[in-house]
């Protein structure tokens, strides 16, 4: 094992998706690195892909540790390049990136309410062959009446190149003070291609017909179904700390993805 961690960060935990090319990695690692749980280090390595990394930011949600991912999955928009070789002197050149979620509070047809934060997007699914039918708020005030379409979602700058990129909604720079607010597959308006926002605004979606047009909502991984209403700002309370290689954050990544 490697003794002496650097002097950034103490203790390195090594967190693997379950596929066999993350757990080989990881075992190559934890067998030249002194490490220590997750729960106990002020660094975590993630090895897998970007899902792996959305899960290990959930899990620390509310602890601000750094997480350092390095690509063991297919895309790894996220990530870092896997080696084994000079993990301390990557962690201590490492580049901070901090973003924040957003925050979901929903309705269901039964009265319930659920909550949840998303890194990526806050979206809404119709569950049926038949079309969502949603009235659209911004900061109280109604800016759409009725949409028609197979759903909707907001999107964080951080996750604007996922989903919402995918659907036709717009790149934002990780600095950009703006939501994404972009319709999957809109029926009506036809035209519209939905709206950027400031990052302080309040959004809430109403279901229409939710009983005869069922919604399911999702943010992130975790989804809530036949919902009435969804409601969702940007968390700014909340740091989430992602580190990179120079050269490779997050900022340039989004910068070279509009250039395909």
């Amino acid at each position: 094992m490697v003794i002496g961690m650097s002097q950034r960060f103490h203790r390195i935990a090594f967190v693997a998706s379950p596929t066999p090319d993350a757990r080989a990695a990881a075992a190559a690692l934890m067998r030249r690195y002194d490490h220590v749980t997750p729960e106990d280090a002020d660094v975590v390595v993630a090895l897998g892909g970007d899902g792996l990394t959305l899960q290990v930011l959930h899990r620390f949600m509310d602890q601000a540790k750094p997480i350092y991912g390095m690509n063991r999955g297919t895309v790894g928009f996220l990530m870092n390049e896997f080696r084994e070789d000079g993990l301390l002197e990557r962690l201590e050149r490492a580049e901070r990136s901090v973003i924040h979620p957003l925050f979901m509070e929903t309705h269901d047809t039964e009265g319930r309410r659920h909550e949840a934060r998303a890194i990526n997007e806050v979206s809404m699914l119709r569950q049926t062959h038949q079309t969502a039918k949603l009235k659209i708020a911004v900061d109280g005030q109604v800016r759409l009446p009725e949409l028609i379409a197979d759903g909707l979602l907001v999107a964080t700058p951080a996750g604007s190149t996922a989903y919402n990129l995918s659907v036709g909604g717009p790149i934002l720079p990780l600095d950009a003070q703006l939501l994404a607010l972009t319709p999957i597959s809109a029926f009506r308006p036809r035209r519209w291609r939905g709206a950027l926002l400031p990052n302080f605004a309040r959004i809430r979606i109403e279901v229409l017909d939710a009983e005869h047009r069922p919604v399911a909502a999702v943010a992130d991984h975790t989804e809530f179904r036949r919902v009435c209403t969804v409601e969702t700002w940007l968390d700014q309370a909340t740091d989430l700390v992602l580190l990179h290689d120079p050269g490779h954050s997050l900022d340039e990544r989004i910068l070279r993805e509009q250039f395909g």
